[in-house]
């Protein structure tokens, strides 16, 4: 049996059905818990995100304020995945993944929630002239809790090398090359220059840069989509019937070739959205710790926006595939999303993705810079700072040159340890959640 296979093998068992009801299961105790939290306070969240009270600016020793932090989840949460693994879970489930996509990423804004909250709640800690929270923090205070913050610690730092660094750069070079023709090298050079601008810079730089990027980047993909939206305006309420009919009974494509099942539909658009917003994973829980936060409810209830957001960027990415017609292409990831673009751009919808991708991925870039930075001075002792900037700038040149098919796998994998060992921590820490939930209503009155 070759390594790939068994990566293969290894993968298929990690994403099949028992980490689906695992997500589901805690996600929906997480809502039931939290009597809807998601529901009950959207519009509080909205309001705590964008007009914080004093108590929510920055503290004097924090890297960052809670909205900054919230910026900053929300780079990293949309990315490339938004773009193109939207489309594979198209390609692999059907227009009923979306329905999926969108239930299912209600259910993780509780999820996000928690994880923000335990870490607001413990504090960060500051090691090596950093500030560390996130689950290296929280896990301590579950069974076996001090092994589980550096087993996850371990498996983030391998996530951060590959999945924030060398994964971005290899699609952001691809995207570039295709479009524009620019060779591999010349685009590896000029992202690790990029990279190594932001990283030495330290956490300050980091944050500057995401501020940066988030709404141009955001404001461009919201327009261009609401555009292809209006051009297909006729095919809108189709679009949404096809969905909704896809979710709970199988769907034939044309010619002739095998339809789409209700389960497939189930895990592809789970698996979509659980790895596009990142909620239950605790990356998310490792920024907010960044800002030394003085209202853990209220920020936590902001942090759910994010999520919301992240699900929404699914969701209109989806329906401008399924709306333009070209969902049963054939075609699959970035390629099925351009195809989307094109109906309504032409030629230039192949730029407009091209710049989305680049702008995307750079974005998780930079946001991992900060993650991957914090976990690597929790698991030295708050040593090696330039050996971790020289590590995250090796992997962003390699990255963007070789061919990183079975890294994709591997962070995949990564992926989902990290979900189960965060996941983990927040079951067990659920009463200190739901207590905490009940002394904010209370004080409240």
């Amino acid at each position: 049996m070759g390594i790939s296979v068994f990566i293969d093998q290894v993968l298929e068992l990690l994403m099949g059905w028992p980490l689906i009801m695992y997500v589901i299961a805690i996600s929906a105790l997480c809502t039931v818990a939290f009597k809807c939290i998601q529901i009950t306070n959207f519009f509080t969240s909205i309001k705590n995100t964008f007009t914080p009270s004093i108590s929510q600016e920055k503290s004097t020793d924090a890297d960052m304020t809670p909205f900054q932090a919230f910026m900053n989840s929300l780079n990293s949460a949309i990315g490339n995945g938004s773009i193109g693994g939207v489309a594979v879970a198209i390609a692999v489930g059907g227009p009923g993944a979306v329905f999926w996509i969108v239930i299912v990423g209600l259910l993780l804004m509780a999820m996000r929630f928690a994880e923000i909250y335990l870490t607001t709640y413990f504090g960060p800690k500051k090691m090596g002239g950093a500030i560390l929270g996130g689950p290296m923090v929280y896990l301590h205070h579950v069974i076996g809790g001090r092994y589980l913050a550096y087993i996850y610690a371990l498996f983030c730092v391998f996530f951060g090398f590959i999945g924030g660094s060398a994964i971005q750069t290899n699609t952001i070079g691809l995207s570039v090359s295709t479009t524009w023709g620019i060779p591999a090298w010349i685009n590896a050079v000029m992202l690790t220059v990029f990279v190594a601008y932001i990283v030495l810079g330290g956490a300050s730089r980091i944050i500057q840069a995401s501020m940066r990027i988030v709404p141009v980047k955001v404001v461009v993909f919201f327009v261009s989509s609401l555009t292809i939206l209006a051009y297909h305006h006729q095919s809108l309420v189709s679009a949404l019937q096809l969905i909704v009919k896809s979710a709970f009974s199988p769907v034939a494509v044309a010619g002739g070739l095998m339809g789409f099942t209700i389960q497939q539909a189930m895990r592809a658009g789970i698996n979509a959205v659980v790895f596009a917003t990142e909620a239950g994973i605790g990356t998310a829980a490792i920024v907010y710790g960044g800002s030394e936060s003085k209202e853990p409810i209220a920020d936590s209830i902001g942090s759910m926006l994010g999520v919301f957001i992240s699900t929404t960027v699914c969701f209109l990415v989806a329906m401008c595939i399924i709306a333009s017609g070209v969902w049963n292409s054939g075609l699959t990831s970035t390629a099925l999303t351009v195809a989307a673009y094109n109906s309504t751009f032409s030629w230039f919808g192949g730029w407009l993705v091209t710049f989305l991708s680049t702008t995307f991925g750079m974005g998780v870039l930079v946001t991992y810079a900060y993650i991957t930075r914090a976990v690597w001075l929790y698991l030295t002792g708050g040593k090696g700072q330039r050996i971790f900037t020289v590590l995250y700038c090796l992997f962003a040149f390699m990255g963007a040159l070789l061919k990183v098919d079975m890294l994709w796998k591997l962070t995949d994998i990564t992926n989902v340890l990290l979900l189960i060992v965060n996941l983990f921590g927040i079951v067990m820490l659920l009463p200190l959640i739901v207590r905490g939930i009940a002394a904010y209503h209370s004080e409240k009155r």
